[in-house]
């Protein structure tokens, strides 16, 4: 029998093009005329925010491969040098899609709506005379033009901030050309309200400060005036080993990311060929580094647009439902204690994870309070809970993950902050990101004590749960509960632990122990009792865990998997992978759940948690993979994957060649939007609840 080596890189996708395509997918929701135009115009600063990241951490790690010379090649066989080729050409393409889209179709039909990006020159004399007054008083005092010459080097420019190049002259001497920057502030507001019977007219900021450009160089003619922008490398080069103080050792990394090596360069398409190449020439960039954009430069900002009080050019506003059973509960700990509570936002109530930490905060019988808080919102109530407690006396613990990346300054914040309130703070295990995300409330009762745990797939940040989809438990079962507490004493002090009863953790068990439900998976498969494995997860890059996948679809297990982003597994190919299918859902919100569910000889086990299958999450972070053994929270989760393998609205399949098909609706066929599902299923659910309540409130 043949024996077919299944780390050739014929079977894999690189893992950069394939991201890139997932950014692609989000351009198309930017594209689809259904989506209302502020929706349309978030996708599109999506795209724009996304590229950001994906240029300051993927892209400039190619360009240190190749500057420190390393050959070692990844699962697909492609050096970095060809990566970044292939990467820069899709990236152009995509770049100028993205513009057209906005300048001939979003920003018009806003425009007919209501919502104006006005030109400096179209402005009425009133108007420009009251632009006049405001550059002078709130723009020109905080401007500083920047010469450039030998005397005065090329600046260290903001990493992402605007700039205006400026060619000037002396008109007594108009041979000699002098060239300056100018940075734009960033704390000015890029969209500046344009008087007049219109409520949403705005002037850019950069299109203000072009035509006052001669208040800033007196007596010299403006030649050429071009916007660009230049994107650094913002990867933290951390040795943890070496740091005294981890906390400091992040601020000063924060303060390096600002003067990171360049690695894009973004120019007004009606820049001058000289002033291009002079760009080019400071920054040290190859020509397919450089973006040329027939527009405003930083879409990602045009989110502001998308605040706007017009209801009607966004999706329908919704209400995250309520949990009946907690609802109808005096105590969020008694309803708990009735059984677990499986929590699925942004449909549910994120509030209620705020209660149940707010509640434990007030509740005299509280002892102590334990978290982990990788990403948090601004103001967070669960920030003001944890020091609450501590107030109270309580134990509290936050361990708060300070490599988040660029939520650095933010986790510092918060960190100071509890400690200064008497919280406990801890910066988790040397070397790793702690990357789970679960809390435990230890709780006296009667002549016991009880530990309530909750464990999620997503943060605790009451901003994203209201447009990441996640699942999470809430439960006082006394072996996870257990569970919790040694893994928290992994997290906060010394432990050698290697097991636990349900959990699994990585990097200590958990990469083993899911290749062991896969292998078992295979072993158990037979045709009177087929064996079957369906995932839900962000990203699937490790080639351990595809290797495994294609021996499970080898030995017909049917596979069925929805990444969202990156997928470097390549399924449809005959007698390797044709037994597995990969579809990829981008709607209204960002899929963010984590499921792992494994049917063998005819039982069905349910695993959620914080892990990608990535080397990252398996083998260089903390994370935490959670049972669902409820047989009704397990129909709800695996009811949840079933929407997602029938939605044909938002899907796409992923094929053999790398593309993503959308799937249509067949003959006779209704539409499935699983988004959409869960958005009405929460409405009923919260109907009930209302009813039920207006009922008792008559009786």
């Amino acid at each position: 029998m043949l024996t077919l080596d299944l780390k050739n890189p014929e079977y894999y996708f690189n893992r950069e093009l394939s991201w890139v395509k997932f950014n692609e997918r989000v351009l198309e929701e930017a594209a689809d005329t259904s989506h209302p135009p502020l929706e349309r115009l978030k996708f599109l600063s999506i795209f724009s925010s996304n590229l950001d990241e994906f240029f300051m951490i993927r892209v400039a790690g190619l360009f240190e491969q190749i500057a420190a010379g390393i050959h070692e090649l990844p699962v697909d066989g492609l050096n970095p040098k060809q990566q970044l080729e292939l990467l820069s050409e899709k990236i152009h393409t995509d770049v100028e899609t993205q513009i057209r889209i906005l300048q001939e179709d979003v920003l018009p039909k806003l425009n007919r709506r209501g919502i104006r990006i006005r030109h400096y020159n179209a402005l009425t004399p009133e108007q420009k005379a009251y632009f006049e007054s405001y550059f002078t008083e709130k723009v020109f005092p905080v401007l500083t033009p920047l010469a450039i010459d030998p005397a005065h080097p090329f600046p260290q420019l903001r990493n992402l901030g605007l700039n205006i190049l400026i060619e000037v002259r002396d008109p007594a001497n108009k041979k000699e050309h002098k060239t300056a920057v100018l940075p734009i502030p960033q704390l000015l507001n890029r969209f500046i309200p344009v008087p007049g019977k219109h409520r949403s007219d705005y002037l850019l900021l950069e299109d203000l400060i072009m035509p006052h450009l001669d208040l800033l160089f007196p007596n010299l003619d403006i030649l050429d005036a071009n916007v660009f922008r230049i994107t650094r490398n913002a990867d933290m080069d951390l040795s943890e080993a070496e740091a005294d103080d981890l906390l400091k050792l992040i601020e000063k990394e924060l303060r390096k990311r600002r003067l990171g090596s360049v690695i894009r360069l973004e120019v007004s398409k009606d820049m001058s060929a000289e002033s291009r190449q002079f760009l080019q020439q400071m920054t040290g960039l190859r020509e397919i580094d450089i973006y040329e954009i027939d527009g405003p430069i930083d879409i990602a900002s045009f989110i502001y647009l998308h605040d706007l009080d017009y209801p009607e050019l966004k999706d329908e506003q919704f209400t995250p439902a309520l949990k009946e059973r907690i609802t109808r509960s005096y105590s969020i700990f008694e309803a708990i204690r009735k059984g677990p509570i499986l929590i699925h936002h942004p449909y549910d109530s994120f509030n209620h994870v705020i209660d149940l930490v707010q509640e434990a905060a007030r509740d005299p019988k509280v002892m102590g309070i334990k978290i982990t808080l990788y990403r948090t919102s601004g103001k967070s109530p669960i920030v003001q809970a944890l020091k609450d407690a501590a107030a109270k006396g309580k134990q509290v613990t936050a361990l708060i993950e300070l490599k988040a990346r660029f939520d650095e300054e933010t986790n510092i914040v918060w960190a100071k902050e509890l400690e200064r309130a008497g919280v406990n703070v801890v910066y988790g295990l040397l070397g790793l990101k702690t990357h789970c995300k679960i809390t435990m409330i230890v709780r006296q009762e009667d002549q016991q004590i009880r530990r309530y745990v909750h464990m999620s797939t997503g943060n605790y940040n009451g901003r994203t749960a209201k447009i990441y989809t996640d699942l999470g438990i809430m439960t006082c079962d006394e072996d996870l509960g257990r569970d919790a507490s040694e893994l928290f004493n992994l997290l906060t002090g010394y432990s050698g632990q290697k097991e636990w009863r349900k959990i699994f953790v990585a990097p200590i068990n958990l990469r083993d122990n899911l290749a062991r439900m896969i292998q078992s998976t295979i072993s158990s498969h037979s045709a009177e009792s087929p064996g079957k494995i369906r995932m839900v997860m962000n990203a699937l890059v490790d080639p351990d865990m595809i290797e495994l996948l294609y021996k499970a679809s080898m030995a017909g297990v049917k596979v069925e998997l929805v990444v969202r982003g990156v997928c470097c597994l390549k399924p449809g190919m005959e007698g390797i992978s044709d037994n597995i299918s990969v579809r990829s859902i981008v709607g209204r919100f960002l899929e963010h759940s984590r499921v792992y569910e494994f049917t063998s000889l005819g039982t069905k086990k349910i695993y959620m948690g914080s892990a990608d299958l990535m080397q990252r999450n398996l083998n260089r972070r903390v994370e935490l993979m959670f049972p669902v053994e409820d047989p009704a929270l397990q129909d709800y989760v695996s009811g949840v994957v079933d929407l997602m393998m029938k939605d044909n609205v938002k899907a796409r399949i992923l094929n053999s060649e790398g593309l993503y098909l959308r799937v249509m609706p067949q003959k006779d066929e209704h539409s499935v939007n699983c988004q959409q599902i869960f958005l009405h299923q929460a409405y009923q659910r919260q109907s009930k609840i209302d009813t039920i309540s207006t009922k008792t409130a008559l009786d």
